[in-house]
């Protein structure tokens, strides 16, 4: 599902007489917009605000009997925007386990018992691991001099020249006249 629809759909429903009309609706449905407006106080034209939003969302259906709009809940969609958000952080968060677990197994396999790199990987997965790892050490924020960077990678691998090309290449860090600085997380290159 479209996350702007989602967000739309949580935003139509952040209004307490939108949530009163659809509990009124599953507790007796259909009910007409007057018969709505008399049991919550307001008047129609308020109503006709109200479910016109939740129409936009799929979150009633209406039916029209001579001069009258009958309303009722549209519970199957309902029941997938409520699910969707769930799906959504479960599968994220099984990807994170996931990941996590991929991860620690890699670093287990090219890190010494002394936390030094025994050899740069080949696989762009892997080399994009230990790199992340590597640098958790680093500040974000923190200017470092070329020299600062080439004594901290060389804790993990003498073949320090190379590994900072890649940090600037997969955009963990950038380069400005000879200082380095961290590039926040979402501008690192994607692990996939």
């Amino acid at each position: 599902m479209q996350l702007n629809k989602m967000v739309n759909f949580y935003k139509v429903l952040g209004d307490k007489t939108r949530i009163k009309l659809l509990i009124l609706l599953a507790a007796e449905e259909p009910l007409s917009g007057q018969q709505l407006a008399e049991k919550l106080g307001v008047t129609p034209p308020t109503i006709s605000h109200h479910m016109n939003k939740l129409k936009e969302v799929s979150a009633i259906k209406e039916k029209r009997e001579k001069n009258t709009i009958y309303y009722y809940l549209n519970e199957k969609d309902l029941k997938f925007f409520n699910e969707s958000i769930l799906k959504v952080m479960d599968r994220a968060k099984k990807g994170m386990d996931v990941m996590g677990k991929q991860k620690e197994d890699i670093i287990k396999n090219f890190l010494l018992p002394d936390g030094r790199l025994k050899t740069i990987p080949a696989q762009r997965k892997k080399r994009l691991m230990i790199f992340e790892h590597m640098l958790e050490g680093v500040t974000l924020g923190k200017k470092y001099t070329e020299q600062e960077i080439n004594e901290y990678i060389k804790k993990y691998h003498e073949d320090y020249a190379t590994i900072r090309r890649e940090f600037i290449n997969n955009h963990y860090m950038y380069r400005e006249n000879g200082i380095y600085e961290l590039n926040p997380k979402e501008m690192w290159a994607k692990i996939e």
